[in-house]
């Protein structure tokens, strides 16, 4: 589980077009890295149409947000397309980057308890280290709140 101050660890996961993404590649520029439980539900349409509709913004800051779920790269792309989004998803089917960010954790819903992703998100900086970690965020609003913390790098 990643702290703020530590290097992000590294990844490479396909997109909704299935073109690799590799994080290491991307120094030089802030990375939004955020986590989501499942495509096309409420609050992760939410959050992705917010990060979208904010992405001009982050490209000015020399940002670049990255979604991340368990979905396949076909949910993703009919997700994406579905509504408009301008931002990457990344496709972590097996959960491995997923259990790398500790985001991977058991969830309680009606008394029920199974594993799943806990709505986080990793603002890492130029350099590929972690400045803010945050787990359990709210869909509604948080695009803006971490557009403020990139302002801040």
């Amino acid at each position: 589980m990643p702290q703020p101050g530590s290097p992000a660890p590294d990844f490479t996961l396909p997109d909704a077009d299935m073109e690799l993404f590799k994080l290491s590649k991307l120094k030089g520029k802030a990375v939004v890295l955020y986590f989501y439980p499942k495509d096309d539900t409420p609050g992760c349409t939410v959050q992705a149409i917010e990060f979208s509709d904010l992405e001009e913004e982050y490209a000015k800051h020399g940002a670049i947000v990255l979604g991340v779920s368990r979905d396949d790269c076909m949910s993703h792309a009919g997700f994406r397309d579905k509504h408009g989004l301008a931002i990457a998803l990344l496709s972590d089917v097996d959960g491995k980057v997923c259990e790398k960010y500790g985001v991977w954790q058991e969830k309680e819903k009606d008394g029920i308890k199974k594993m799943g992703i806990v709505r986080s998100t990793f603002v890492i900086d130029r350099e590929g280290v972690v400045r803010h970690a945050l787990y359990g965020v709210s869909a509604k609003g948080h695009a803006a709140e971490i557009l403020n913390l990139i302002k801040e790098l």
